[in-house]
Parts: structure tokens; C-alpha cells; sequence
């Protein structure tokens, strides 16, 4: 096991969210996201992918809000770990044993 010090590591302040795309790309983005996970979620219940990014997330939950909104049937989220969403509609919370992670 290698042990490593870090010395002079400082938090660095929260910058403003800015989502590098143009407002036509990110609609693009939440487009296929809406139909991709939208589609999986009618199959199976439930969704996952992955989310780094604080805009990332924000994406996802308006997607989750959106399908929501199409179904008439409450699309929840969940944060699984620091970097997976899981989009599932209430009642289906609890994950099958034998669904193989999508990353």
C-alpha cells in the first residue's frame, strides 16, 4: 500500500455552474436524454447514467421532471454514488439484483 501526503492542498471557492454548450445543444442533450432514458425507463422501471457534473445532475433531474410530466406517473431521481443518477418510477425503488450497472 503506498501512502501519499499531500502538503499546501487548499479548497478552492465553488464557481457559478456554466454549461459549455450553446442553449441549441444543451436542448439536444436533453432531448435524447428524454427519449433514451425516457425508453428505458418504460421498459425496465428504472434508469441509470452517469453524472460528474453539478449541470450534469441538473440535467438529469429536469429530465426526470419532464417525463414526469409527459407519463402523468412520478419519474423520481437518485444519486447512487458521486457519479451515477439512477431515474426510476415511484414504486420501482428498490433496484433488481441481477440489473448489470449502465455506464
Amino acid at each position: 500500500m503506498i501512502v501519499r501526503d499531500l502538503y499546501n492542498v487548499r479548497v478552492q471557492p465553488a464557481e457559478p455552474v456554466v454549461t459549455p454548450l450553446t442553449d441549441e445543444e444543451e436542448q439536444r442533450v436533453r432531448s435524447t436524454l428524454f427519449h433514451e432514458l425516457g425508453r428505458e425507463v418504460a421498459e425496465r422501471g428504472w434508469a441509470r447514467f452517469p453524472a460528474y457534473t453539478t449541470e450534469e445532475r441538473r440535467r438529469l433531474v429536469d429530465v426526470a421532471r419532464r417525463l414526469t410530466d409527459h407519463w402523468g406517473q412520478q419519474v423520481a431521481v437518485e444519486a447512487e454514488d458521486e457519479g451515477r443518477i439512477r431515474l426510476f418510477l415511484t414504486g420501482n425503488a428498490a433496484l433488481p439484483a441481477q440489473a448489470a450497472p449502465r455506464d
